[in-house]
């Protein structure tokens, strides 16, 4: 006799999560074009290095991130979230297991990176204590933190980046796809956001259309990548500030170049060592980002309980 009522409600319970996911996809969606957006606010013909632009544009991107739990938390009202946790617990800002969330992934990380790490040190006359040198030298150090350039790409970029795509972008996802899906969905808002430097490259006339959108793919795919790399440690760990200090490390590394190590007097070494950092960085990747070693995960309780990456 309960049978004929059922239906009404169950119908009832999917339109509202097709709504709920409407809305998640047009929050992601709004919050990158506010953050892409924001950069051409300012009306410049300078370059996007120049110390001018590079204070304005991250005036802005510093705002939209710092608006970004507003976003997060009007998304929790329309699409009805309750849950027993703060508006920035659920984005990783959060104090428990904040040590090893900020070590424990950069590990991790210079392990991927052990390749480029020797090349570097084999390169350097002095080898690895000529770079720990470098590492340690406090001039080299204030000269960075004067540098307009260096202040972008390792600060405020990964600050801003990381709050926004991952730790504003992934809880509202999670109620949506599920925490695995989310971890891969997420790093293409990330990835279509860095096309805007195709405006930039034909504005300035550096290269030819082929060669601009051939550099943009190759970038949308690094970038895609890497974007599921660092969603994957904030979904393990709960925590944004892994993300942020392994977003800065590859910064300053760039791609490992490949090419370079081939060419190498020294290859068979360099390239075993990149051997060596892919199994280390396998073999580590789920040990180190037990989710055991950060305490309750704020995010998690936005997925169902039987969610494989909670």
């Amino acid at each position: 006799m309960l049978e004929p009522e059922h239906g009404p409600v169950i119908q009832e319970e999917v339109e509202h999560s097709h709504v709920r996911c409407w809305v998640c996809v047009l929050s992601c969606l709004l919050l990158a074009c506010l953050y892409v957006g924001s950069l051409y606010i300012w009306r410049s013909s300078l370059p996007r290095d120049h110390p001018s632009v590079i204070k304005r544009r991250s005036a802005s991107v510093l705002l939209v991130s710092a608006l970004s739990p507003a976003v997060v938390k009007a998304w929790m009202h329309w699409a009805d979230i309750r849950v027993n946790a703060f508006v920035l617990e659920l984005m990783g800002v959060r104090l428990e297991g904040l040590v090893p969330a900020a070590i424990l992934p950069l590990i991790l990380t210079m392990a991927f990176y052990l390749g480029p790490l020797v090349h570097s040190a084999m390169d350097n006359p002095k080898g690895f204590s000529g770079e720990l040198q470098s590492l340690l030298d406090v001039q080299s150090w204030r000269w960075c933190v004067r540098d307009a350039v260096w202040l972008r790409n390792q600060l405020v970029a990964p600050v801003t980046e990381e709050l926004v795509f991952r730790g504003a972008m992934l809880p509202m996802l999670v109620p949506c796809t599920g925490p695995t899906a989310a971890i891969f969905i997420a790093p293409l808002f990330f990835g279509v956001a860095h096309f805007h430097h195709i405006i930039e490259q034909r504005r300035l006339h550096k290269d030819s259309m082929s060669i601009i959108l051939m550099v943009s793919g190759t970038q949308f795919l690094y970038t895609t990548l890497f974007g599921a790399f660092t969603a994957f440690i904030f979904m393990r760990t709960g925590h944004i500030v892994g993300p942020v200090v392994c977003h800065a490390f590859c910064n300053s590394q760039g791609l490992p170049d490949l090419t370079s190590a081939l060419q190498h007097p020294h290859k068979s070494a360099i390239l075993l060592s990149y051997l060596m950092g892919l199994l280390l960085f396998l073999v580590l990747l789920f040990p180190l980002t037990d989710p055991f070693l950060y305490g309750p995960i704020p995010v998690c309780s936005l997925s169902a309980p039987a969610a494989s990456a909670c």
